[in-house]
């Protein structure tokens, strides 16, 4: 997320796709350099994936609307918006302390240095915020169809689920969700009370 597409005075920050740009091999043989510089499993590895390739080139990260080039905003929940803007002031201290070796990507979160994070970095924290607050292993992604459930017991229209998640289609927002015992229990009632009160 860049800081460019926050509005904090709105609370809403424009959605983008953040993609890294394939590598390719520096070595100008690929199978040889599976055969000298990587061995047993690495090798084949090497040899259809250059990102395995010690002398790989490219990788940069690239920023560009979502798909259907279509613009679009996503809310920020208000209790995001402090720590949002204690986000960007703890920055401004990073910037100045990192004096000449500051990358200004105009990222929100970004490593000492201005940098993207490390995809691994980011995965371990997630990996350790999960396992300290002692919930179930699960992938970063996952807490996507989290979110989706989450809506869905707070009542939000699945409609408005899949405009926040971004879905094209509303099949693809009802594999995401998933109905819960909550769930079932409040359209019982509800038809209970629709049918017999």
């Amino acid at each position: 997320m860049r800081w460019r597409y926050l509005d904090l005075e709105k609370r809403r920050v424009q959605v983008r796709q953040v993609k890294r740009k394939r590598f390719s091999h520096g070595c100008s043989d690929p199978r040889e350099c599976a055969k000298t510089r990587h061995r047993a499993t690495c090798a084949a590895a090497c040899v259809n994936h250059a990102r395995y390739c010690p002398e790989r080139q490219g990788g940069e990260w690239e920023f560009r609307p979502p798909k259907g080039g279509k613009t679009r905003w996503s809310v920020i929940p208000e209790p995001l918006i402090p720590q949002l803007k204690a986000q960007k002031a703890a920055q401004s201290v990073e910037r100045l302390a990192a004096g000449d070796q500051w990358e200004d990507w105009d990222l929100v979160f970004a490593g000492s240095t201005g940098r993207p994070i490390s995809p691994r970095r980011d995965w371990a924290e997630f990996k350790a915020m999960l396992k300290s607050a002692g919930l179930r292993d699960a992938r970063p992604h996952d807490a996507r169809h989290t979110a989706a459930t989450l809506l869905l017991e707070q009542g939000v229209d699945i409609r408005v689920v899949q405009e926040i998640l971004g879905h094209s289609s509303l099949a693809v927002t009802k594999r995401y969700t998933h109905v819960t015992s909550k769930l079932a229990e409040d359209a019982a009632a509800k038809m209970a009370k629709a049918l017999w009160a």
